[in-house]
C-alpha cells in the first residue's frame, strides 16, 4: 500500500506512532537530545495508562520549548515545521484527532528532509500538490510510474519516505509488539537527519 493508504487505514496506536516517529526523526532541529521523546514512546506501550500520552506530551513540550528558546531557528522553515509537529499533537489519543496530525507530520517530515537536501532545495518547487513537489506527492500517494516508490525524489527524501512506510507496516503487522521496531526506524532516521543538519550548518559557515 502507499503511505497515504497506510495512514488512512491505521488504528489509534499506529497513527500516534507514525506521527511521533516523524517528530522523533526531526527532533535535532528542536535542540532535543536522543532521549527527549522516550516518555511519549513509553506512553504508547502495551499496558500504559489512557492518560499517559497527554501528561507526557506536556512534559516533552516543556523540555523542547526550553531547548528551542536557546536555539537560533527563527525564520528557519525546517525548524518551524518541526515545532508545528510538536505544538499540534493532540492531547487525546483518539483516531479522529490523531489521523490528521499523523498525515500532517508525514508531509512536514518529507518537506524537512527536502529542505535539508542541498541539491533538492535548489530545485524549482513551483509545481506543488499538497505542500510537496509533484513527484514526491505522487510517490507518497502511490501514483508514481513505479507504483509509488521514489522516481524523481532525492535519496535523502526517498529514505524518509521508506521509513514512514516501514513504521506503519510494522504496527499493522505486529500491533503493540511492533513498537520496538518502529522506534528503531525512528532512531536510525534521527541519526541521518542529525548528520544532514550538521552538513547544512557547515554550508552556512
Amino acid at each position: 500500500m502507499s503511505l497515504v493508504e497506510l495512514i488512512a487505514q491505521a488504528d489509534e496506536r499506529g497513527l500516534a506512532v507514525s506521527g511521533l516517529a516523524c517528530l522523533d526523526r526531526c527532533v535535532p532541529l528542536l535542540g532535543g537530545d536522543d532521549e527527549v521523546l522516550r516518555p511519549l514512546w513509553a506512553s504508547l506501550a502495551e499496558g500504559a495508562g489512557p492518560d499517559d500520552w497527554a501528561g507526557r506530551l506536556e512534559e516533552v513540550r516543556g523540555k523542547l520549548g526550553a531547548a528551542a528558546a536557546d536555539g537560533d531557528g527563527d525564520g528557519d522553515e525546517a525548524v518551524a515545521l518541526a515545532r508545528r509537529m510538536l505544538t499540534t499533537a493532540p492531547a487525546r489519543r483518539s483516531a479522529a484527532e490523531l489521523r490528521p496530525w499523523a498525515d500532517a507530520c508525514s508531509v512536514a517530515a518529507l518537506r524537512i528532509h527536502r529542505l535539508l537536501d542541498g541539491a533538492a532545495a535548489r530545485d524549482d518547487d513551483a509545481d506543488q500538490v499538497g505542500g510537496l513537489p509533484r513527484p514526491l506527492h505522487a510517490a507518497r500517494a502511490g501514483e508514481s510510474p513505479a507504483g509509488g516508490r521514489t522516481e524523481g525524489v532525492s535519496p535523502l527524501v526517498a529514505a524518509e519516505l521508506r521509513r514512514q512506510v516501514a513504521v506503519l507496516e510494522r504496527l499493522s503487522a505486529h500491533g503493540p509488539t511492533g513498537l520496538r521496531g518502529a522506534l528503531e526506524v525512528a532512531t536510525e532516521g534521527r541519526r541521518v537527519l542529525r548528520a544532514a543538519v550538521s552538513r547544512r550548518s557547515r554550508r552556512k559557515d
